[in-house]
């Protein structure tokens, strides 16, 4: 079929295509464009182009998707993929933008793509895109094709900031991508899920326009796929939109995957955002362009910093408060808490407020069941850190050999090492140790004043006062947890 230009009554643009909105139809075509991911130059190529636009789309959209046909005009035919026009008012900027209530719509939204990824294909082929390493790649070629927009309009040293972030998450991460990989959790996606190209009906979701230029690009993990969306809710204002719907695709798929990888992913997708507005930049010279660059660049930047894994020792002497100290801090941060005190009760196969009193250096608390205990929590943080999980270690700490491999453990999983020791006066130790109620600590203080006498200089580490509320020390160690 063709269609005259003369019923045409508005026109879409993109970077790369234009969209002809007529009647109840919406006619999409390719530019005539050569880029460094797409090839549009001829009208094969622009007809091929179309026809597997029109496959992949309507996997998920196949009442969107009506077929492919030709637009007539000046003498020549322009090959344009037929489409259902969607009403306005129901795509989802807009409705971010007007402030409606998006619960519902986000939920619909994360049950129809968990629904999608269930059946999306998977092959040999398709989980190697979502290997580590394959990641470290698409990162690695995003940042070398920003290095023209370097200083102008983004500011180098940020390029530099994200590449470092991303090579050390990367580098301490392969057993977590090892594990999605294991799971099945690479897929053939949508790859470039946006706002504006999704529309809320009222019998659900259409989620339009997914990635045909380059099938390895579309080949992630499934919760990437998401996280773009997820991304671009948050580039609009709508944060709490981003993790609700988040939140609710883990619900529906099962996914337990750690907010690190949520984080990382939404920097990936923050920084594709950021080359594409380079790219549109260079085409329109329109300073709005180089705005939202900068934007997503910032945006790409909070969550790397964010998604960073910490292992965090809080440590002092029994009555200090430390443990108090590492369960707020643990609840502020979703991070896990390995606690001393559980772990030595745990490997002598005993209940943790079973008691295993003994004098200082003796019982359960000589030196060899106290290395068996170090070396214990650290080879499960060590794993847990692989993971993508922020850990956080409750001990004593008072020897600086066990600091050291801690340190350590931090540098082979490129994870930020946190310290903080937790102090009180002398007077109130003794008091607190007493008054505790179900204690899992066997420490007395006359065992608390030994230890002080065998504790190493810890300059390393953050003091916080627990002469202070609970609320205003764990606050302190949060904001120290958040520096950049």
């Amino acid at each position: 079929m063709t269609t005259p230009l003369s019923t045409v009554s508005a026109l879409r643009e993109t970077h790369v295509g234009l969209v002809v909105l007529t009647g109840d139809r919406a006619l999409k075509t390719k530019k005539p464009v050569r880029t460094a991911f797409c090839d549009f130059s001829t009208p094969a190529l622009r007809r091929a182009a179309i026809a597997r636009e029109h496959l992949l789309n309507s996997r998920l959209a196949p009442d969107v998707y009506l077929g492919t046909a030709e637009l007539a005009g000046a003498g020549c035919a322009e090959p344009v993929l037929v489409m259902r026009r969607m009403p306005e008012d129901a795509r989802l900027s807009t409705l971010v933008r007007r402030g409606a209530d998006l619960t519902e719509p986000l939920r619909e939204i994360a049950r129809r793509m968990a629904a999608f990824h269930t059946t999306a294909e998977r092959a040999p082929a398709i989980t190697s895109e979502g290997s580590r390493d394959a990641l470290l790649g698409r990162w690695h070629r995003s940042l070398d094709e920003l290095e023209s927009f370097r200083d102008a309009p983004l500011q180098g040293g940020d390029l530099d900031r994200v590449r470092d972030l991303v090579d050390r998450f990367l580098h301490g991460r392969g057993p977590l991508f090892a594990r999605r990989a294991a799971e099945s959790r690479i897929v053939d996606g949508h790859g470039d899920l946006l706002a504006d190209d999704v529309f809320c009906l009222a019998d659900g979701p259409r989620l339009l326009d997914c990635l045909d230029f380059d099938d390895r690009l579309r080949f992630v993990d499934a919760l990437d796929d998401l996280c773009f969306l997820a991304m671009d809710l948050e580039h609009l204002g709508a944060p709490e939109a981003a993790d609700l719907l988040l939140d609710d695709y883990c619900e529906f798929s099962a996914d337990p995957a750690p907010t690190a990888l949520r984080h990382h992913y939404v920097a990936y997708r923050a920084m594709v955002r950021a080359k594409v507005d380079c790219l549109r930049l260079a085409q329109t010279a329109d300073p709005a362009d180089a705005e939202a660059a900068r934007a997503h660049l910032a945006l790409a930047l909070d969550h790397l910093g964010r998604g960073e894994p910490r292992l965090a020792l809080v440590g002092g002497l029994p009555g200090t408060g430390k443990s108090t100290v590492a369960g707020d801090l643990t609840d502020l941060t979703g991070a896990v808490l390995l606690s001393s005190d559980r772990v030595r009760k745990e490997q002598a196969g005993m209940t943790p407020t079973d008691p295993a009193g003994a004098p200082f250096g003796r019982g359960l608390y000589d030196a060899e069941h106290t290395a068996a205990l170090y070396t214990e929590l650290l080879d499960r943080a060590e794993l847990l850190l692989g993971q993508g999980e922020s850990v956080v270690l409750d001990a004593s700490w008072t020897d600086a050999h066990w600091r050291e491999r801690a340190a350590e453990v931090a540098a082979r999983t490129s994870s930020r090492l946190l310290q903080f020791v937790c102090t009180a006066p002398v007077e109130q130790l003794g008091r607190r140790i007493l008054t505790r109620r179900h204690p899992v600590s066997d420490a007395t203080p006359g065992i608390a004043l030994a230890m002080a006498d065998a504790a190493a200089p810890w300059p390393e580490a953050v003091e916080i006062s627990t002469t202070e509320l609970p609320s205003v020390c764990a606050g302190r160690a949060r904001r120290v947890w958040d520096a950049r």
